[in-house]
């Protein structure tokens, strides 16, 4: 089963990539997730999520209620690069980047690849698979535009977390679900995280 690869930086509103793991593996899908050391941090102050001093994907596991033996999730340190989502013949069916730190956003857009988060990345661009990034940043400077703008012509799709409120939402579970419904919207992956417009 070819996994879609799930990257934590250091924005904030980890929640959202969290909440996509769940997601996809709630839809039976394989997770490789990589967690940046200043994702680890926001981790920690937005969620309480401690860095596990033993073996990452057997605690990420219990946090996220899967079996011991489930292995749909693997846990890539972000340093790894000779992780098999390095390499072009490693299939997956895309990257997100959720959320992205605008220098990631800057490194991916500029073809760095100084580490698994940004190797991955660029990976995704030239095998011409999905790219999703979700920045959780404002105000946007020129240069956070302009890389936006590289990116969406190099193929990727920006999905902001900007959530819509026509749909009422009544905590902030239902306002990170419908940013991360909006990204499995564009993986093509069905989910009912959030009413659409005139849905009845």
């Amino acid at each position: 089963m070819s996994p879609y690869v799930v990257c934590l930086t250091g924005a904030s509103g980890v929640a959202y990539g969290v909440r996509l793991v769940e997601e996809l593996l709630n839809a039976g899908k394989a997770v490789d997730l990589v967690i940046s050391n200043p994702g680890w941090d926001v981790l920690g102050h937005e969620l309480g999520f401690s860095r596990p001093d033993g073996e990452v994907e057997i605690v990420m596991r219990a946090r996220l209620g899967l079996d011991a033996g489930d292995q749909r999730l693997r846990y890539y340190e972000n340093d790894n690069l000779f992780a098999p989502i390095c390499s072009g013949s490693y299939r997956t069916k895309g990257v997100v980047v959720i959320p992205a730190a605008m220098a990631t956003v800057g490194a991916i857009a500029n073809g760095v690849s100084l580490n698994l988060i940004e190797r991955a990345a660029d990976v995704a661009l030239k095998e011409g698979r999905k790219l999703v990034v979700v920045p959780r940043e404002t105000p946007l400077s020129i240069i956070h535009l302009e890389n936006f703008t590289k990116l969406a012509k190099a193929g990727a799709r920006i999905v902001p977390a900007m959530p819509g409120f026509y749909t009422k939402p009544a905590n902030i579970d239902e306002i990170v679900d419908f940013v991360v419904g909006k990204v499995l919207d564009v993986l093509e992956i069905e989910h009912r995280l959030y009413k659409r417009w005139r849905e009845e």
